[in-house]
C-alpha cells in the first residue's frame, strides 16, 4: 500500500502548519491562562475559527460531505497526518471543527442520516452502544 502523502494533503500540511505557526501559536499561553482562570471557550477561540474557515481548513475529517456544506472530504488516510498536526497543540484541532467529541460524533450522525457506507452503519451501531454506557458530561 502506498503512504505517500497525494498533492491535496501535502498543500493542506503547509497550509494547515503555516495556520498554526501564524495565528494559533502565538495564543497559546493566552488559551491556557484563559482556561486556568476558568473562562472557556477564550474570547478570541470564534474570531480564530472564522478565520480557519475562511481559509478552507474547517470540517476537515468529513468525507460524506454535501456539496453546500464547507469542508476538504478528506478520507481517514488523507485527514491522519493533518490530525498529527493539530496535535502538537491540545486546543489545536478546536479551531478547525475538527475536535474530539465532535470529530466521532459528527461522524456517527452523518451515519445515521444515511450518508455513510453500510459499514459505517456498523461501525455507528457499536458506537453508540458504547456510548450509550457512559452518562454525558
Amino acid at each position: 500500500m502506498d503512504f505517500e502523502y497525494s498533492p491535496k494533503v501535502e498543500e493542506l500540511r503547509r497550509r494547515l502548519a503555516d495556520f498554526i505557526d501564524r495565528c494559533v501559536l502565538p495564543y497559546n499561553a493566552g488559551w491556557h491562562r484563559s482556561v486556568a482562570d476558568g473562562v472557556y471557550p477564550p474570547p478570541f477561540l470564534a474570531d480564530m475559527k472564522a478565520l480557519a474557515r475562511s481559509e478552507g481548513l474547517w470540517n476537515l475529517f468529513l468525507p460524506d460531505l454535501r456539496p453546500d456544506e464547507p469542508g476538504t472530504r478528506l478520507t481517514n488516510l488523507e485527514y491522519a497526518p493533518l490530525a498529527e498536526i493539530m496535535g502538537r497543540l491540545p486546543w489545536a484541532s478546536e479551531v478547525f471543527n475538527c475536535s474530539a467529541p465532535d470529530t466521532g460524533t459528527t461522524a456517527c450522525d452523518r451515519s445515521a442520516r444515511g450518508t455513510a457506507s453500510a459499514i459505517g452503519s456498523v461501525v455507528q451501531n457499536q458506537i453508540l452502544k458504547i456510548l450509550t454506557r457512559f452518562p454525558r458530561l
